[in-house]
């Protein structure tokens, strides 16, 4: 079951959206949310959320719900 990306978010908007997938079961991944903290350019490196692809469709169906999309 290889990951895939579900979206790319600012660093603290990733989280939320990990967290709101937690809340329906599925697990999540967030990459690259450390990516040059030291140098401040974390700001302008977008972060992404994966998930296994199968749970894709429902994780995009309840990001869209939520209005997180």
């Amino acid at each position: 079951m290889p990951l895939v990306e579900l979206g790319r978010y600012d660093r603290q908007e990733a989280f939320i959206v990990q967290g709101r997938l937690e809340d329906e079961a599925i697990p999540s991944f967030v990459f690259d949310a450390g990516t040059s903290i030291a140098d401040g350019s974390y700001l302008l490196i977008p972060v992404r959320v994966m998930v296994d692809d199968e749970d894709l469709a429902r994780a995009r169906a309840i990001l869209d719900a939520a209005r997180l999309r």
